[in-house]
């Protein structure tokens, strides 16, 4: 599979090493020197697209992929006031579409638990939720996108709880996401819920980069060829 990668920072050499360890080929490493590999003539030269570059810049990178007729993963984060249109755009132009706020195959196993245990706690009132997230000093957004995708499930799923706020708050119907920054870490999300008589508590850690590019090289493999928009709850089944 030819891929072309837009961003070549960290995340994607992380995710250069992983496919070409599974025999893919990278056409194209596009970053803020070579915005000519953009155009038409030249992404059209790939499969499939894997787009981690900033929230500034995600949406039209990912509006050229569409033009190039090119399958697009974005794992870009903070742009998600712009995905109505994205996905308006992925069905006008019949073309294939998929955003994760976290690739890594543990985490969106996560994912379900989370969402599977605000269903059981959401009869429980007697319990108050709080969430932490840990990550390097070099992410550029705070609360992450994998906190964010948490704390909305948390808040469709409890009565209670009517939104998620980035500061401390008394109100009870709103969701605490507290980001800390602090190196190394490639990640840590906690889920603790606690009552007068205990405590139940939820973690992942990420012990490198290496789960979200194998999970991000996995959604590339399985997009290619197909049409539409797509999560990675459609890539694992779950």
């Amino acid at each position: 599979m030819k891929i072309a990668l837009i961003g070549y920072g960290k995340m994607g050499q992380a995710i250069e090493a992983i496919a070409q360890g599974r025999g893919h080929e990278i056409v194209h490493r596009i970053d803020i020197n070579s915005p000519q590999l953009l155009e038409k003539e030249n992404l059209s030269q790939a499969d499939v697209a894997i787009e981690f570059t900033t929230p500034e810049t995600a949406y039209h990178n990912i509006l050229k992929c569409f033009d190039a007729n090119v399958p697009v993963i974005c794992g870009t984060t903070g742009w998600l006031d712009k995905l109505p249109e994205v996905k308006a755009q992925c069905l006008e132009k019949h073309q294939a579409f998929l955003y994760a706020s976290n690739f890594s195959i543990g985490v969106n196993i996560f994912f379900e638990l989370n969402r599977r245990l605000a269903e059981l706690m959401g009869t429980q009132p007697q319990y108050n939720v709080h969430m932490e997230e840990i990550h390097h000093t070099q992410k550029k957004d705070a609360p992450s996108g994998t906190a964010i995708t948490l704390a909305e499930q948390i808040v469709d799923a409890l009565p209670g709880k009517k939104a998620w706020v980035n500061q401390h708050t008394t109100n009870p119907e709103e969701l605490y996401i507290e980001s800390r920054r602090v190196d190394p870490a490639p990640g840590t999300h906690i889920i603790n819920y606690h009552s007068p008589i205990d405590d139940i508590t939820i973690i992942h850690t990420a012990h490198s980069r290496e789960g979200f590019a194998a999970g991000a090289v996995t959604a590339a493999e399985w997009l290619k060829g197909k049409k539409g928009i797509f999560t990675m709850k459609d890539v694992l089944s779950l």
